[in-house]
């Protein structure tokens, strides 16, 4: 039940928001869709992988492919989800959902909060779903317990900086294929980033974008913690994302629970 309200309406424990999470997690986990954003496709991901060019990498580089493929994997679950997570978001809007929630006496600011937490929650799920499909094809932590604990928050963090770019998208707009156009988008970054292949394999003029664009340099922290080397550092280019993206989210979801 929802504790009794602030003036104004306000709930003033975290009820709301913990409520609300639970909805959304629940509501992700019947829906296919985001089922196959999150867990499905990202772990085929992982297998194609390794079946189709990890031989050739190990031979390229003398190193095991999977220190790549699977923080690859990885990253690209916890963006494909947050697409997916922006289309029903856009359904809720379109249905009226967001607007009955905004005159219930809770925090204005619980529905984009519990937003994060759930997509948090889901991209630590499905992260250790591919270290566990990872595991049973070879891949090994060897930097130790703390830094594989890292290795499983470079997503999530990487995830939420991502999460209110979908979110912004999602709620000023009324077309669900802008959402959906964001998946060109990270494939393009998929494709073109260190974890799909060594950066030594592209071609000269290029490795400048690859090497430092976000999703490669997320990859390569991962790399790093899992299996030793120099750690880059994605925080800054995620929080910076954040800063960017937050208010426009904050904005744009006030506009649509309003309608």
């Amino acid at each position: 039940m929802l504790s009794k309200g602030r003036p104004g309406g306000e709930i003033g424990d975290t009820n709301s928001d913990a409520t609300q999470t639970r909805r959304l997690l629940l509501r992700w986990v019947r829906n296919p869709v985001a089922l196959l954003e999150t867990l499905i496709i990202p772990c085929l991901l992982l297998l194609m992988l390794d079946t189709v060019i990890g031989d050739q990498i190990r031979r390229f580089t003398g190193t095991d492919a999977l220190d790549g493929s699977v923080p690859l994997a990885a990253v690209v679950g916890a963006l494909s989800g947050a697409v997916a997570s922006g289309i029903l978001l856009g359904r809720e809007r379109d249905a009226g959902l967001l607007a009955r929630f905004w005159v219930l006496p809770v925090h204005r600011a619980s529905g984009l909060a519990s937003r994060i937490l759930a997509e948090g929650c889901r991209i630590l799920a499905g992260t250790l779903a591919i270290v566990l499909v990872g595991y049973a094809l070879g891949f090994r932590f060897r930097e130790g317990v703390w830094a594989a604990i890292g290795f499983v928050c470079v997503p999530m963090l990487f995830g939420v900086a991502f999460a209110p770019v979908v979110t912004a998208v999602a709620v000023f707009t009324a077309k669900s294929a802008l959402v959906e156009g964001i998946t060109i988008l990270t494939s393009l970054m998929m494709f073109f980033s260190t974890g799909f292949v060594p950066l030594q394999a592209y071609p000269q003029w290029i490795r400048p974008v690859v090497h430092d664009q976000p999703m490669s340099t997320a990859v390569d922290t991962m790399h790093a913690l899992a299996a030793g080397g120099p750690l880059a550092r994605p925080l800054i280019w995620s929080l910076g994302v954040i800063v960017v993206f937050a208010v426009p989210a904050a904005l744009g979801y006030r506009r649509a629970s309003r309608r």
